[in-house]
């Protein structure tokens, strides 16, 4: 950047030449405007030279371009699609890491537990635009369902899984199986339509307690991606681990190849033997599911209507996308006259003149913002440039100080949020990785909020959160402490460098500060002002440990806590194993 300022700044003659000429363009309007009217004034003085192209030099760089446009359209089909399956890989992993589905799979007839359970399965089922969900329980081996029928009361397992029935097999396949979770796309029975199944095991310290089963629709998944591909320039396939093809844009009408179980392999539709020989090794080098270090190819063509193909591995699965294009058609439409040197001359004026306006124009004023941004990531107090400019660039300075507020912040309680949490808290373990250095986390939680909620309301309860949340915040007042708000009524106070007698002063301090907010809670079990508890956990940080172990130590100790009467702390050492 500073070698294309410079560049820039030794143009400042040229431009002075014509800055009378360009200040009458220029006005008092948007950037964008201004920016226009320059390049408006400079091109027209130009226009019938510039008429004259060369047809043979366009259609090699066209053709070119349209290549590596078409490769760039077939991987990063693959991409949109992995990631709408890894977002729904994510959205059933939450519920199945979830705490009520845990504990209620590990204490099935439990109702209280079930209930918890249901709701947050119930959810799952919205999120993911489906139509139903399956549990099965490996104590018990019976199987539940949550469809748009169900409610939390009439929840109740309706089969027995059999190992011998083989409409039981995702059960047991994922069940035995050493991966967390797998994919496979058939017919829902119900529905008659082609589902794409997500399965995924609910484990506790290591032992399965069951598996959570559902499906994406598959035309939600794939029909707005290959909607626009017409056929005739662009063709998307998707086939599985097996070569079956799954997914074929040519046949998106055809409600019958939609929701039934085709067994069409690529190798019987496509002779190439290239292009064959590409997916081949793709399938047989899968192991597991596709990562990024799996990269997309492009094979000529020899026979066909279509000049190339990119096979593409969609990430999370174990499934390909292949991609045919043929960019002849987009070289037709790019008819020009021959090129010449008074062309050259005035794009290379075009384009020094262009660049020396918007280097005044935008260029200097986004990297003003850019650097204002940098000092902004080492430092939350940093000014953002622009924020006072009434044109596009302010408009992006606000915006972007709106989503770094938004994005590192509660909304409700105005402390730090979970996202900031989790990001600086892996960073500060890395350092303290380096320096051997203790860190120390409490997981506070409000005493029996949910009553308070009922007694008060919600508008009251909310009070009450900015109100402990705001304590919290001013009791860890040291440069690298902060508090964030975790989820709910859950808070978390992060401690670089202290020990565990620091954790214990200021757990002590927080449980105080709260107490002395003095705020009434008549349903309260332990006091009739709101309480918190907290849990302690305190390590010397080592590369081999996660935030997220810190975490469930201290959620542990919280739990301790609740359970010996609730209104005090509980500490864990970190590496100390529980009885």
């Amino acid at each position: 950047m500073a070698n294309r300022h410079g560049f820039l700044s030794g143009l400042d003659f040229q431009y002075m030449g014509i800055n009378g000429f360009l200040r009458s363009l220029i006005g008092k309007d948007s950037l964008s405007t201004r920016f226009r009217n320059i390049n408006i004034a400079i091109f027209l003085s130009a226009f019938f030279i510039m008429a004259m192209v060369m047809v043979e030099e366009f259609n090699r760089i066209i053709g070119r371009v349209a290549i590596d446009y078409a490769r760039q359209h077939a991987t990063s089909s693959a991409d949109v699609l992995g990631a709408h399956i890894a977002g729904g890989i994510d959205l059933i992993a939450g519920a199945a890491h979830s705490r009520a589905v845990i504990d209620w799979l590990a204490d099935e007839d439990n109702e209280a537990k079930k209930r918890l359970a249901y709701e947050k399965m119930s959810i799952l089922v919205g999120e993911l635009y489906s139509n139903n969900l399956y549990v099965g329980v490996r104590e018990s081996l019976r199987e539940y369902k949550i469809d748009e029928d169900s409610t939390a009361d009439n929840f109740q397992s309706f089969v027995t899984l059999d190992e011998n029935n083989p409409d039981d097999n995702w059960y047991f396949a994922c069940i035995t199986s050493d991966k967390d979770y797998l994919l496979n796309i058939a017919s829902d029975n119900s529905l008659a339509r082609k589902r794409v199944w997500l399965n995924h095991k609910v484990e506790q310290d290591g032992v399965p307690l069951g598996v959570i089963f559902t499906g994406l629709e598959f035309a939600h998944v794939t029909g707005e991606l290959f909607a626009q591909y017409d056929n005739t320039t662009l063709r998307g396939l998707i086939i599985d681990e097996n070569g079956v093809i799954n997914m074929d844009s040519s046949r998106l009408g055809d409600e019958d190849f939609m929701s039934s179980d085709s067994m069409i392999r690529f190798r019987d539709k496509f002779s190439d033997p290239a292009l064959l020989a590409a997916v081949e090794s793709h399938l047989h080098s899968i192991d597991g599911y596709f990562n990024t270090t799996v990269k997309p190819v492009t094979i000529e063509l020899s026979t066909g209507p279509y000049r190339y193909a990119t096979i593409s591995p969609i990430r999370s699965t174990n499934w390909l996308a292949v991609i045919f294009y043929d960019p002849s058609s987009s070289l037709n439409m790019v008819m020009f006259l021959p090129i010449t040197v008074i062309l050259l001359v005035i794009l290379v004026a075009f384009v020094l003149a262009a660049n020396a306006a918007s280097y005044r124009f935008i260029f200097k004023p986004l990297d003003k913002l850019v650097s204002s941004l940098a000092h902004l990531k080492e430092n939350n107090d940093e000014r953002i440039y622009g924020i006072e400019r009434h044109d596009e660039i302010g408009k992006l300075s606000n915006t972007i100080l709106d989503l770094f507020t938004k994005a590192n912040y509660d909304a409700l309680t105005g402390i730090h949020n979970r996202r900031y949490m989790e990001k600086n808290l892996h960073s500060i373990m890395e350092l303290l990785a380096r320096s051997d250095g203790f860190l120390s986390v409490i997981m506070i939680d409000v005493d029996f909020f949910k009553k308070y909620n009922d007694t008060y309301g919600h508008e009251q309860g909310d009070v009450c959160l900015k109100a402990v949340a705001q304590t919290l915040a001013g009791s860890v007042r040291r440069t690298n402490d902060f508090a964030a708000r975790y989820g709910g009524e859950e808070f978390v106070a992060v401690l670089p460098n202290t020990n565990e007698d620091g954790a214990r002063l200021i757990a002590e301090k927080l449980l105080e500060n709260v107490r002395m907010l003095n705020i009434p809670h008549a349903d309260s079990a332990v006091a009739q002002y709101v309480t918190v508890s907290a849990g302690i956990t305190t390590g010397r940080v080592a590369y081999s440990q996660s935030w997220e172990d810190y975490l469930k130590r201290a959620d542990e100790a919280l739990y301790m806590s609740k359970q010996n009467g609730r209104n005090r702390y509980t500490f864990l050492d970190f590496m100390e194993k529980p009885e």
